[in-house]
């Protein structure tokens, strides 16, 4: 076997793997874009679709109860097929999410219960504050691993 072979050979596992990869990334951002929208038809639909009716509410919640099991699965499957320095940012990444949800999170909804803040201490708030801190994390992971 030559040195061309096995360079060849090498690129095709790449192109594999990164086959794989981008399959993986755009399988779990159609998961994420459903559960966004069964989140949205959750929060809106009674108000604007079917006037509180119970029986649609009910529904609606169940169906993202539903898409979010599926996310849930597509990122487990989206981190085995990283290799073990993007599991590695990923994680890291998550953790510290997962953290600052905690670290932010409790002492946020007592200020919102004993009204120390002038607004509704509402989830959503939280859930952008850890969209914000993984994105920042991943991409930090990401550069300081170049």
């Amino acid at each position: 076997m030559k040195n061309g072979d096995i360079m060849n050979q090498s690129i095709a596992r790449e192109s594999g793997y990164q086959s794989r990869i981008r399959t993986v990334n755009i399988r779990l951002a159609w998961w994420n874009a459903a559960w966004v929208g069964t989140c949205a038809l959750m929060a809106f639909g009674p108000k604007f679709l079917w006037n509180k009716a119970l029986g649609f509410t009910l529904l609606a919640i169940g169906l993202n109860v539903a898409v979010g099991v599926g996310l849930i699965l597509a990122s487990k499957n989206y981190v085995m097929e990283l290799d073990e320095l993007q599991r590695k940012v990923y994680l890291n990444a998550l953790g510290i999410t997962v953290g600052v949800g905690l670290i932010a999170g409790v002492p946020y909804s007592v200020m919102g219960t004993y009204h120390v803040i002038p607004f509704q201490a509402d989830v959503s708030y939280l859930i952008l504050l850890m969209v914000v801190t993984f994105s920042v994390s991943f991409l930090y992971g990401t550069r300081r691993y170049r």
